[in-house]
C-alpha cells in the first residue's frame, strides 16, 4: 500500500476516534495504529530501494555515455592517424574528430542531466511524502497528549517535548 494512503488512514483514524468525555482527549485503537505503523514502515523501504535503483541507473548510464565518448574519440584519432600524411586531409580529420567529441560530450551531458531530474524527482516525491508522514504522526501524537492542563491534573506524565524523547 501506498505511504500517503497509509497516512490517509491514521489521520481517518485518529480523526474518526471516540472523544474521552468531558476532555479533548480521543480512544484510538492502539493494534489498528500499530497495523498501520508497520505497514508505514514495509512500505517506505520499498520507495528508498526505488530511490536507489533510480540512482544506479543514472550512473549506468553515465558510465555507459561515457564509454560511448571514448570509443568515438579513439576512432575520431585513428582516423586521423590514418590520414596524417596530407596537411588537407589532416586539417578535416581534426574537425571530424573535435566534432565528434563535442556531440558526444553534449549527449553525455544530456543523458546526465535527464538522468539527474529524474531521480531529483523522485527523490523530490519521496521527501514530500516523508514529510506528510511525520506532520501526520505529529498530528496524532498531539491529539493523543491533548491539552498540557489535563495532564497535569492527571499526575506525573512528561510536560515537555525534551522529556518525551526520555521514554
Amino acid at each position: 500500500m501506498d505511504v500517503l494512503a497509509l497516512i490517509d488512514k491514521l489521520d481517518d483514524l485518529v480523526h474518526n476516534a471516540r472523544a474521552v468525555p468531558l476532555t479533548d482527549q480521543v480512544r484510538i485503537d492502539r493494534e489498528a495504529v500499530y497495523e498501520i505503523l508497520d505497514q508505514m514502515r514495509s512500505t517506505l523501504p520499498e520507495e528508498i530501494k526505488q530511490a536507489r535503483w533510480i540512482v544506479k541507473e543514472r550512473q549506468e548510464m553515465l558510465a555507459e555515455a561515457k564509454r560511448e565518448a571514448d570509443r568515438i574519440v579513439d576512432e575520431a584519432k585513428e582516423k586521423a592517424d590514418r590520414q596524417a600524411s596530407q596537411q588537407e586531409v589532416v586539417k578535416l580529420a581534426e574537425k571530424q574528430a573535435s566534432d565528434l567529441l563535442d556531440e558526444a560530450r553534449q549527449r553525455e551531458r544530456e543523458v546526465r542531466l535527464g538522468a539527474e531530474d529524474y531521480a531529483d524527482e523522485v527523490l523530490g516525491t519521496l521527501e514530500v511524502n516523508l514529510e506528510k508522514f511525520t506532520a501526520a504522526v505529529r498530528r496524532g501524537r498531539e491529539r493523543l497528549q491533548g491539552p498540557s492542563d489535563d495532564r497535569a491534573a492527571d499526575g506525573p506524565f512528561v510536560t515537555d517535548e525534551a522529556d518525551a524523547g526520555d521514554y
